[in-house]
């Protein structure tokens, strides 16, 4: 094929179709310099023909089946991209995009350059998808506060959520929870039942319902209470998503995402509470029942319900996919809460009947040491031997995949593609596949740089899911920060010791500044291997690996060392070193900020102000925190006219007697200062 093609088309198209074809229309130009020409009616001019498949293209029966057929159309070689429904229509023709265009699943968020071809050269092979190993697949876009900020409209608009759809239909994904708490007005659930896709819900919003404290202000959230107002969101949650592909999600947890009965603590015992979940779960089954035809009904077993289902305190129809969740760090055990971290074995047992599926975590958000603006920090066969564990444990019916903010966590989304598709991954050949599907060159050394990632991540505990992400440079710092500023340094601070459990304060500044100088070691070495690579690549290539690699090196590195610093400007404050403290909180400072100027960094071209909602991990809060220290260790000892360091270390011998007060009280800036005195304690080994 060469020049415009000419492609036939059904006549009469559903939404999801027609959302394919226009990704189709728009590939076909990018490589080819031409629109495909369309038409609806049979024409030997037609190279291409779409449609649903008939019975004698003998195509699997099964929903979302596609393939590729064959034939002479005038003595004119003739492709049929064939579907057994809608959306296997739309996976064949991105399928097709992806093995003759050579456009992969996620050529927008890792700016894929696509190369102009002449012609395409199409083998006259029928070919058969394999059946995915998951039937329901998808993504959570959860913490998505990059997607919210990215773009003015809020909630977010059609273009910033079309691209991750698109992204998640390239990856043969069905189904999707469409973003975190957001205004029901916002086109986020529409646009994705448009696209073809399942909608299904967060386990704190049963049914896609209304926040009962956002409906009822004032109430007390309490089902015991009032069961009727509960149900009447739940019935209007119902009505409004009964004609749609629904996965239901059938839970009951309290308002703000936690155990409902510390807002009701009759609940007081593991019986009243399974029983209150099993009664609500009933109740919200049969009404979707009587309301929807064949519906599929999910329930999260999350957090405190899970364990109220292992101990046999909840019941659940039949029917329902059990939806069994990771720690947030990928190991299937249940997550830490604060300082509690039980890690029971979060898989259904061998005689656990029904079907089973998983919540799984490439990225998180929990406040103490998850990876939420870089990738994931652990390896791919890690993720490889959890998922098919998991798939041996019959959990496998259903796969909910948190992808954060899609862009920061390419590489291990596309690894899952794999896992969720075929049921297991060959990481070394996968990964092989992945490099040279989206670099142009020095394809052996960046393989490297994938595959040696994981091996400077810094290990903060015993468990082999114990790596820091971006957020335990951040939030255990601001711990600290709040702790010692407040005056409590004569005892230690009991948020921190999931991470540094001692009996003094300073022993757990120590303990954190330990593991971080052998991270700073292991981040700088990778780092320092990356800038030699990156320095080798084209312009584009550069541009890429600057974003997919560097990017979450120097977030890990910059917030290393500005942790490291905090601790080491602790520890001098305790010794009432006050000036050497001060050079270390400016360090510490300085080094965060590269954090920050690396976001701004990587906002390039249609990334303009991607990171600018950065309010999770939040480097900008740390940077203002610890600027804070700084100015707080300037009051101790060059206070109140912020000139007496500069005449104790600074200012020459000759001057220090003879100066005239009223013509030298300009003090110096906290940068230059810190700058200033660092120079000096350096050259006296008194830093």
């Amino acid at each position: 094929m060469k020049g415009r093609v000419r492609i036939q088309i059904p006549e009469l198209r559903t939404s999801p179709v027609e959302h394919g074809i226009r990704m189709l229309i728009r590939d076909f130009e990018a490589v080819l310099g031409a629109k495909p020409e369309l038409v609806t009616e049979a024409t030997e001019a037609a190279e291409i023909g779409i449609r649903i498949a008939g019975e004698k293209d003998d195509c699997q029966q099964r929903p979302e089946a596609f393939g590729f057929r064959f034939c002479s159309n005038g003595g004119n070689p003739r492709m049929e991209i064939i579907g057994y429904d809608d959306l296997g229509l739309v996976y064949g023709i991105l399928a097709f995009s992806r093995e003759f265009l050579g456009i992969q699943p996620f050529w927008f968020w890792a700016d894929q350059s696509l190369t102009r071809r002449q012609e395409l050269v199409i083998p006259c092979v029928d070919y058969d998808a394999p059946e995915p190993r998951v039937r329901y697949r998808g993504w959570f876009v959860n913490d998505e506060v990059c997607l919210i900020g990215w773009k003015d409209p809020y909630p977010p608009s059609r273009e910033v959520w079309e691209p991750v759809f698109e992204a998640l239909l390239r990856c043969g994904g069905n189904m999707v929870i469409p973003g975190t708490d957001l205004p029901k007005h916002g086109i986020h659930y529409e646009l994705a039942s448009e696209m073809g896709l399942w909608v299904t819900h967060h386990h704190a919003e049963p049914l896609g319902a209304e926040m009962f404290l956002r409906a009822f202000p004032g109430r007390t959230a309490s089902y015991h209470e009032h069961p009727k107002l509960f149900e009447s969101l739940w019935q209007e949650a119902i009505e409004k998503q009964k004609d749609k592909k629904v996965l239901w999600v059938l839970s009951f947890r309290g308002q703000g995402d936690k155990p409902f009965w510390i807002d009701d603590p009759a609940f007081d015992t593991p019986e009243k509470r399974g029983a209150m979940i099993s009664k609500v779960i009933r109740k919200q089954y049969d009404m979707i029942g009587s309301a929807v035809s064949n519906p599929v009904y999910c329930a999260a077993l999350y957090g405190e319900i899970a364990e109220l289902y292992k101990g046999g305190f909840v019941e659940l129809p039949e029917d329902v996919i059990k939806i069994w969740a990771d720690n947030g760090y990928g190991k299937m055990v249940s997550r830490r809460h604060g300082n509690h971290n039980l890690r029971v074995p979060a898989l259904p047992a061998a005689d656990d009947r029904g079907k089973h599926g998983l919540y799984y975590h490439v990225t998180f958000h929990d406040l103490q040491a998850s990876n939420h603006l870089t990738m994931f920090p652990g390896p791919a066969e890690f993720l490889k031997q959890e998922l098919e564990n998991s798939f041996s444990s019959g959990a496998d019916e259903y796969l909910l995949l948190n992808c954060g903010n899609i862009r920061p966590h390419i590489y291990p989304l596309d690894v899952i593609r794999e896992l969720w598709s075929a049921g297991t991954v060959d990481v070394g050949k996968h990964l092989t596949e992945f490099v040279r599907s989206y670099y142009g060159s020095h394809h052996d050394e960046l393989e490297e740089l994938y595959g040696s990632y994981a091996e400077a991540a810094l290990s903060y505990g015993p468990h082999d899911d114990d790596w820091a992400g971006d957020e335990y440079y951040h939030h255990p710092a601001r711990v600290i920060i709040g702790h010692w500023l407040q005056g409590k340094g004569d005892q230690p601070n009991p948020r921190l010791f999931w991470a540094a459990e001692a009996d003094s304060f300073l022993k757990q500044v120590k303990g954190f500044e330990e593991r971080l100088e052998s991270g700073m070691q292991k981040w700088g070495a990778w780092l320092k291997r990356c800038g030699e690579v990156l320095n080798q690549l084209g312009t584009d290539d550069r541009r890429r690996a600057g974003d997919q690699l560097q990017f979450h090196g120097a977030l890990h590195l910059s917030g290393c060392e500005g942790f490291y610093w905090l601790c080491r400007a602790y520890r001098e404050y305790s010794e009432k070193r006050y000036p050497q403290a001060f050079v270390c909180a400016s360090e510490s400072m300085w080094s965060y900020q590269k954090g920050l100027d690396q976001l701004r960094a990587s906002e390039h071209d249609k990334w303009d102000r991607f990171y600018r909602a950065d309010w999770l991990t939040n480097i900008q809060s740390t940077v203002q925190n610890v600027d804070t220290v700084r100015r707080f260790l300037r009051i101790h000892g060059d206070s109140p006219d912020f000139f007496l360091w500069y005449k104790e270390f600074l200012m020459p011998e000759t001057e220090k007697y003879i100066y005239l007060e009223n013509t030298h009280r300009n003090p110096l800036s906290d940068d230059e200062l810190a700058q200033r005195l660092k120079a000096y304690f350096q050259q006296r080994e008194l830093l």
